[in-house]
């Protein structure tokens, strides 16, 4: 009899394993299987949010099969208590698995609501945006020009919010003086700018920031952004250019970037000015001389004056020979490579073609008519 018993408990004690083993491995399957999830969502955890919330809510919003099978993975896998605030995109047909990656990770938030600080050359803007999982794009809520509007109510919210992604974008050809006026702007940024940065030392680019940073780090990030962007294009320069140093290839950078916004020119304008280089002709660039006006503090807003033309400044490339004695603004990377690598060209001059690019020339006859040229559109103009 003892022996049926102890024959019937071990069978069950098998049965019960098996069953038990088979049950562990469907949970691990469901765990680590593509997850239901038809359209990517933007999942937000609120400060101080724990697992069971957070699997409830993913269960609701169909991102999950189970909320069991999510805490209990996310146990076995130790990262129950690796929670991280903020709003975090889950791609369609993610996993279980990928999701606890996903919320435990750490790092900037990557969906939810943007604000993007504009620092532009002409005028500023911030925006806010909100992330569209479905589409992946952002989707702008409201903006306004700090120098002029108050913020609206809009921005009220999202500003209080730790989750909210902040970013400092940067036009090309912005003054440093620009750049330091945006970022008192910019409430989130903490300290003050002790010194203007020097000119075209600062890279335009998009730069993420959080709530709390200093204005004088932001700015250290810029400057080495730059720094190291100089460094290769002149590792990388071509042979023979009359520039005798990476300060002198920031010089022309600057003044390249101000003269055209035509990608497909940079090249272009730049041996224009090389060339004149080569042969010890003035520059001849109207930004530089409005750089002398200016030092940078804004725009000119209104055509340049013979007077102005005429007057000596260090900037005056009219009057001066060879580069001025600084960048006349914040070059990007585009223009650097330009500076340095210019197409192989004999132009000498430029102007305007009435098409929103430029006119080259290896002559001054051919010059003159393509000035004529201008006039006749600039005529054209004024009359419709």
């Amino acid at each position: 009899m003892w022996r049926a018993v102890a024959s019937n408990a071990l069978t069950l004690l098998i049965v019960f394993l098996f069953l038990g083993g088979g049950l562990i491995l469907w949970g691990k399957r469901s765990y680590e299987t593509t997850g239901p999830l038809e359209q990517a969502i933007c999942v937000r955890v609120e400060p101080g949010s724990n697992m069971t919330k957070i699997s409830r809510k993913l269960e609701t919003d169909g991102a999950i099969s189970n909320g069991t099978i999510f805490r209990l993975g996310a146990d076995y896998s130790d990262k129950s208590d690796q929670l991280k605030a903020g709003s975090f995109l889950v791609p369609e047909g993610a996993s279980m698995r990928d999701i606890v990656d996903i919320l435990t990770r750490g790092g900037a938030s990557t969906c939810g609501t943007e604000i993007v600080y504009r620092i532009g050359v002409t005028r500023s803007e911030f925006v806010l945006r909100e992330l569209d999982p479905a589409t992946n794009r952002y989707v702008e809520q409201a903006a306004y020009d700090p120098a002029g509007d108050e913020a609206p109510e809009a921005f009220a919210e999202p500003l209080s919010q730790a989750d909210t992604r902040h970013r400092i974008a940067l036009a090309e050809g912005v003054t440093s003086w620009q750049v330091v006026e945006g970022l008192k702007q910019v409430s989130v940024l903490t300290g003050d700018v002790v010194e203007l940065p020097a000119e075209g030392t600062l890279a335009p680019h998009s730069y993420e920031v959080r709530s709390g940073d200093t204005r004088g780090s932001v700015i250290g990030r810029m400057a080495a952004e730059q720094d190291a962007i100089l460094e290769e294009a002149w590792k990388n320069r071509v042979d023979g250019l009359p520039l005798a140093s990476k300060e002198e290839a920031l010089i022309l950078a600057s003044i390249i970037e101000k003269e055209t916004g035509v990608p497909e020119e940079r090249r272009q304008v730049a041996s224009v000015f090389v060339n004149r280089l080569k042969q010890g002709m003035r520059l001849q660039t109207d930004p530089a001389v409005i750089y002398g006006i200016t030092k940078g503090q804004g725009v000119l807003g209104r055509g340049l004056r013979q007077s102005e033309l005429r007057r000596e400044t260090p900037w005056n490339t009219y009057v001066i020979a060879g580069l001025p004695p600084t960048p006349i603004a914040n070059p990007g990377r585009a223009s650097i490579e330009a500076a340095l690598n210019p197409a192989e060209t004999d132009y000498v001059f430029f102007v305007a073609d009435g098409s929103g690019g430029h006119a080259f020339a290896e002559t001054l006859a051919e010059h003159n008519a393509n000035v004529a040229k201008w006039r006749r559109i600039e005529a054209e103009q004024d009359n419709q």
